[in-house]
Parts: C-alpha cells; structure tokens; sequence
C-alpha cells in the first residue's frame, strides 16, 4: 500500500496511455478503468482514442489516449502504481522506445515541479508530441494551446472514438 495519508489533498494528475503490441485499443481501455481503481484515486474523465504512428519508436500504430485522475497518491507513490499497470499488462523494456503492450507516462501532477532520477513532472517531452496533445486537448483544453498543435501539425493523428473533431488531424 502506498505511503501516502489518506489526510492528503487531492491532486489532478494527467497520465498518458499509449499501446501498439496485441490489441492496442482493448489494452488502453482496460487502463483507463485500471487507473480509476488505484488506491485513494479516482478517474475524473478520459480522453477519445487516437491512432498514431511510432513517434521516435519502432513497430506498428499505437493507441492513445490522455486520463485526468484525482489522487492523493505521492507523485513517486502513482509513478510506482503506473508502473505496476504496464508490468500487469506485460510491458517489456528491450531497448529505448521498443515496441510496448503499454505505455502510461505521468504529464502532470498538479502543478508540481518533480525532477528527479525516477520521474520527472511535467513530462519532458509532452509538448512535443501530437499523441499526447490531441487527448489532452480533449481533457484539458486550458493546457493545449492552438501554437504547441500547430507545432505538431506534421505528425500524423486520427480519432477512433467519435465525438467532437473526430477524424484526421495533421500530417497525412
């Protein structure tokens, strides 16, 4: 059981869901509800799905997919838990950005400032990336503006779960 006081405020985290081995979409999903069952945490809302192709990675198209939780988790405490989910579903490190049956990356946590050997918060790299600031737009549109998407207008995106701006976005 994690560390943390039940006495502890909540915090908004941000965590970014990705899949390309096995059924990558089944996997994300499956997540999401797993992040909603971690201890003293609730999942608030959850992005739409999209297809991306391996941004830096190898293999084929991954599934993403942005959750916006409520926790009073430490941010090492649900770095720890993440990292639990992606063993359970059979996560491997082979070598850097291999293939993976999942992903799960903390964005945010609060507005928390963590730098450290074993997590870094924000997410260095999250506004670089369209696979994560498409979901995220759909879950926290006051973190995405129109310069950081049209920033990533080159990396190929498409919704697969309808709703409002479903279908391509970016490069083709």
């Amino acid at each position: 059981m994690p560390r943390t006081s039940l006495n502890r405020e909540p915090v908004w985290a941000f965590v970014a869901l990705g899949a390309n081995l096995g059924d990558a979409q089944q996997t994300v999903q499956d997540a999401i509800k797993a992040l909603g069952e971690l201890p003293l945490t609730s999942l608030l809302t959850a992005s739409r799905l999209y297809q991306t192709a391996p941004h830096q990675a190898l293999g084929p198209d991954f599934v993403n997919a942005v959750a916006k939780l409520s926790t009073r988790l430490s941010a090492p405490d649900l770095m720890q838990c993440l990292g639990s989910l992606e063993q359970k579903a059979g996560r491997t490190r082979s070598f850097l950005n291999a293939p993976r049956t999942l992903d799960l990356d903390l964005l945010f946590y609060g507005d928390a400032v963590v730098q450290s050997d074993r997590l870094t918060v924000p997410h260095p790299r999250w506004a670089t990336r369209a696979f994560v600031l498409w979901p995220l737009n759909d879950v926290a549109p006051d973190k995405v503006t129109p310069a950081l998407l049209a920033a990533v207008s080159g990396q190929a995106i498409r919704c697969l779960t309808e709703g409002e701006g479903a279908g391509s976005k970016g490069g083709a």
